[in-house]
């Protein structure tokens, strides 16, 4: 059975809670959220944990314009990204998402299946005569490559282990729950997290306005790329552009989600097809049929649905993101229960998808789930990998073609078997196996 959190077995004090979300924001969530369509508690204010798709409808769609991301989500994550497009609300967000919508479109994510494939080779000769690989390191590698194209039209700027190096330590310090917002200080104090990442923050930030500072000097655009879109993109109601710290901290969040999340999909699903040989194995001899050794490309997806499927279902078991948290600004009903002006609402990805109410035997690995009889019967916000609504994940399709195209690749070139030390999900700002996902590997060709 695919490794799961350790749940608390009674409720957790204030200080306890701190604590707890701070090591693994997973292990708060209360097994009650498991088999209830919501949850509440109070603590400071009054808390919700809603697990249901209808009630999700309406906090995503619906009612969307009533549950902004919460202050503590949004200050864990202003030092690196500011108000840019994830963080933005309101007009701010909508414009900034209009500017980069464009890159996005299927025809264009289907143009960039080159750089895709390419890394997918690459990733199988750093791989051969390995042995023994841990997968989250090697994964980030590949899909750093491909986002800087996406982005930056290549990485001259970019040492990929020091950015990496910088990411994982922003996660440690400000992309952790502060122990003050669990006391009740007041938002505008310092949190220690914030000051722990600053020089982080600055080796990241520096990186990236050095590429944009590169792009200015050429004098024109030259790949219709991220940037080009972003140094071009103007508010049609006010005519804003984006000053240098808009485009600095939009490319630092669209650099770091669009490689962390594939890469952690590919790894997760690679570890639990290590311990399923059978469904390895029918993976791999999809994508042999198809590829007979060459490398995937786009046009060969569609004729390996089964990849596609094992994906699928390691993003359910393992969503990118566990929990995510909205403030209710006016009264509300959810599932039958009334929500306060001022509540706080979590959204609990990691039960939602292994929830007892909507899926059967929901902790273990079957990626028949997603077979497409099986798809077409699940409610819509009953698996939300990339969230819903407006503000559903612009880059999904981008992260979904390139994690079929390099695991297809994988399968195709290795076997993979379990070794030690296993993974424990553990969540900060994304679900993240630690200490990594370490698989043994045999080179079939």
């Amino acid at each position: 059975m695919p490794v799961d959190v350790r749940l608390a077995e009674r409720p957790l004090s204030r200080i306890e809670t701190a604590f707890v979300a701070r090591r693994n924001a997973l292990e708060i969530i209360p097994p009650l959220a498991f088999r209830q369509p919501i949850v509440s508690g109070e603590m400071l204010l009054r808390w919700h944990m809603l697990a249901d798709p209808g009630g999700l409808k309406r906090v995503l769609l619906d009612n969307v314009k009533n549950y902004p991301k919460s202050e503590i989500m949004r200050r864990m994550l202003r030092p690196a990204i500011g108000e840019s497009l994830f963080n933005a609300e309101g007009a701010q967000w909508k414009w900034q998402r209009q500017a980069v919508a464009p890159v996005f479109t299927h025809r264009n994510v289907v143009a960039l299946a080159p750089a895709m494939s390419a890394t997918a080779e690459r990733a199988c000769k750093r791989l051969a005569g390995t042995g023994r690989v841990e997968l989250v390191r090697e994964m980030l590698t590949a899909t750093f490559d491909v986002i800087c194209d996406v982005a930056l039209s290549g990485r001259d700027h970019f040492d990929g282990r020091t950015f990496a190096a910088a990411i994982t330590r922003y996660f440690q310090t400000a992309g952790r729950a502060s122990l003050l917002d669990f006391l009740g200080v007041p938002n505008w104090f310092p949190r220690p997290g914030e000051w722990l990442a600053r020089s982080c923050v600055r080796t990241m930030h520096a990186m990236v306005a050095k590429a944009i500072e590169a792009r200015r000097r050429e004098g024109k655009a030259r790949a219709d790329d991220l940037l080009d879109r972003m140094l071009a993109a103007e508010d049609p109601e006010t005519g804003r552009r984006m000053n240098e710290d808009d485009l600095v901290r939009n490319m630092q969040f669209f650099i770091v989600a669009g490689h962390e999340t594939t890469a952690l999909a590919i790894s997760w699903a690679l570890y639990l097809l290590a311990n399923m040989p059978e469904a390895q194995e029918r993976a791999r001899a999809e994508a042999v049929v198809r590829l007979d050794g060459r490398v995937a490309g786009a046009e060969d997806l569609d004729a390996m649905p089964f990849i596609g499927q094992v994906l699928e279902e390691a993003m359910r078991l393992y969503p990118p993101v566990g929990l995510i948290a909205r403030t209710a600004l006016e009264h509300d009903e959810l599932c039958g229960r009334p929500v306060g002006r001022g509540d706080l609402v979590f959204l609990p990805i990691w039960a939602l998808h292994r929830h007892e109410m909507w899926w059967d035997a929901p902790k273990d690995f079957d990626p028949e789930r997603f077979s497409p009889t099986n798809r077409a019967r699940l409610d819509k916000y009953q698996y939300l990998p990339f969230g819903a609504g407006p503000r559903v994940c612009i880059g999904a399709d981008f992260a979904m073609m390139q994690a079929r195209i390099v695991l297809a690749t994988l399968l195709q070139r290795f076997r993979f078997a379990p070794d030690k030390p296993a993974p424990y999900p553990i969540m900060t700002m994304t679900v993240r196996p630690e200490p990594g996902v370490f698989l043994s590997l045999k080179a079939l060709h």
